[in-house]
């Protein structure tokens, strides 16, 4: 009983670093340079999460998620013609990051569900704990 713990907690760090990186990504929506001031568009930031042994002792081997932060190279940037934009190219044309707010709002009800639902399953697993201790005495 004690691994459903682990595998819940193991969910709500899973959806924090979710949560932590779509705000990222809202906040960066019309980012147009990077980190040293050069002219490139913020890369959208993806949550890839996969199965992973939680607890090495127990002879069972626990599963939880891990989750890892990766930066999205493959969707192209968004143009804009802006041709007084400080950041317009020869063209009047200004690359904005690939982020679709809505679509990172749904990703952050979702994330926000998906972290509802690990409570829940600890507050089940707690009041299951507690029954049992209570029952044996």
């Amino acid at each position: 009983m004690f691994h459903t713990l682990d595998i819940s907690t193991s969910g709500l760090i899973a959806q924090r670093t979710r949560m932590d990186t779509i705000a990222g990504n809202i906040a960066n929506v019309n980012t147009t340079q990077n980190e040293e001031g050069k002219i490139a568009p913020f890369q959208r930031r993806l949550v890839m999460m996969q199965p992973t042994s939680v607890g090495t002792t127990s002879p069972t081997g626990s599963q939880g998620v891990a989750s890892t932060v990766e930066i999205d190279t493959v969707s192209p940037p968004r143009m804009a013609y802006e041709p007084g934009h400080p950041h317009a190219n020869a063209e009047g044309k200004v690359l904005y990051p690939n982020i679709n707010v809505v679509t990172e709002f749904v990703n952050a009800m979702e994330a926000s569900r998906a972290y509802e639902a690990n409570v829940t399953t600890m507050e089940v697993t707690k009041d299951m704990i507690q029954n049992t201790f209570r029952l044996l005495g």
